[in-house]
């Protein structure tokens, strides 16, 4: 089977090795478990954990939906007095680059990484009705990916794969 079969209509079905990761089931478990891997990661390798780091990657990790930069301001500001834009970049470029955070290109929104930080390049399926983000391991697309670049001579530091269309439960009937 490949990545996607089309099932029937329009409707495509999901056909990668590891099931994708759907933003509709975050919960607070979920953010807790993801603020304690953060606070670990940091102690481990001394990292600073900054409050405007440890807050950002809260109001990240407990939206149901990517968030833009300036929505994050607007939460931060609810925690932390009068935070400026460079305030709320740096944590996102800090959580970003420790892979903590992805950052959905087409929609200029970030998501918390459902996947454990453990991969350089991020594969999502975005409903373009709710809003909703699938982070989708698709072990034979990086694979693929892996092997055009080889062939390519080329060395990528970083990747997004990203689909448009409609979840489950924005699908008509």
């Amino acid at each position: 089977m490949g990545l996607f079969s089309q099932a029937s209509g329009t409707k495509w079905t999901y056909g990668a090795v590891n099931a994708p990761i759907n933003m509709h089931n975050s919960n607070m478990q979920q953010q807790k478990n993801i603020i304690d891997q953060a606070r670990l990661f940091c102690e481990r390798r001394k990292e600073r954990l900054t409050k405007p780091r440890l807050e950002v990657l809260k109001i990240i990790a407990g939206s149901s939906k990517p968030l833009g930069a300036y929505k994050i301001l607007e939460k931060l500001g609810k925690v932390i007095q009068s935070p400026k834009p460079p305030t709320a970049y740096r944590a996102i470029e800090f959580w970003q680059k420790k892979g903590f955070i992805h950052r959905i290109e087409s929609l200029n929104a970030y998501v918390v990484c459902q996947a454990g930080h453990r991969h350089n390049g991020g594969q999502f399926l975005i409903c373009d009705d709710c809003g909703t983000v699938i982070e989708a391991h698709m072990s034979d697309l990086t694979e693929t990916v892996k092997n055009s670049v080889a062939n390519n001579t080329f060395t990528p530091s970083s990747w997004n794969f990203e689909i448009h269309g409609l979840c489950d439960q924005c699908q008509p009937e």
